[in-house]
């Protein structure tokens, strides 16, 4: 790793290490439960590292015994007032709006996820680009159990497990371990817990090393085809293809 810097934003920490970012999720005693606050900053980090050309891939993470234990139950308890709707309202679109831009961000992301990752939290960690995951992973969406319809994890599910399991999980509210999530292809890699920031930030480095332009390009095929038919797919790459050679081809003659 090269020369570390770090910046402190409350609720979300921000270091770098190199070209690779780390976003540590910071209300430990919350277990970084997701509020409005961690939420606006999270989206806020996220958007200025992909604007930043010295960021080459990203982290995200929490402080403390875990990933996230899902939405801040708190900010749902009392009286309705219009603020606390209006409040509510920020709070779905921001849930939605960052699991969307984890997916759309031209910059790669690892999560590196150890303890509880929730509902929300679970969520966020399969919207990365790809999972490391702690042995002591505790995976699952309660949230019908807390009487709460799943609106905003159910899509980020879905697309990655397929139907049936997405439907137990959500409707029977159980757990998953480390080793169950892996099985079903919810995250990459299972390691100690000690080694699992380790272990994620291994991973970004290797994408830090890589042609950003080619891994923007990659990344943003590789989820355009994701919802395309193979002939779509196909037509897709082949188009991409030409794009970068015309990207190349210039380069070489600005060189030249």
């Amino acid at each position: 790793m090269s020369e570390q810097t770090t910046g402190i934003t409350g609720v979300l920490h921000v270091e770098h290490q190199g070209a690779v970012r780390i976003l540590r999720m910071n209300r430990p005693e919350k277990l970084n439960a997701l509020n409005t606050d961690l939420l606006l900053a999270l989206h806020a980090a996220l958007t200025v590292a992909d604007q930043d050309d010295e960021v080459r891939a990203l982290v995200l993470t929490g402080n403390g015994r875990g990933f996230s234990a899902g939405a801040d139950l708190s900010e749902f308890r009392g009286e309705q007032t219009p603020e606390s709707v209006k409040r509510n309202l920020l709070r779905s679109e921001l849930m939605g709006g960052i699991q969307i831009l984890l997916r759309k961000l031209s910059k790669p992301v690892v999560a590196a996820v150890h303890g509880a990752a929730i509902g929300g939290g679970a969520a966020f960690a399969v919207c990365c680009d790809m999972v490391v995951a702690g042995e002591n992973l505790k995976f699952g969406y309660p949230e019908l159990n807390h009487h709460l319809t799943p609106t905003g994890v159910m899509t980020s599910l879905l697309k990655q497990v397929g139907p049936k399991i997405a439907f137990e999980l959500i409707s029977l509210g159980g757990n998953l371990g480390a080793e169950e999530a892996l099985r079903l292809g919810l995250v990459n890699r299972v390691v100690p817990v000690e080694t699992v920031l380790e272990t994620a930030l291994r991973i970004a480095d290797t994408w830090a090393e890589l042609d950003p332009v080619q891994m923007a390009a990659t990344k943003n095929m590789f989820y355009r085809m994701s919802e395309m038919t193979f002939a779509e797919g196909l037509a897709l790459g082949r188009d991409v293809s030409v794009g970068m050679r015309h990207l190349a081809a210039a380069k070489a003659k600005e060189a030249g």
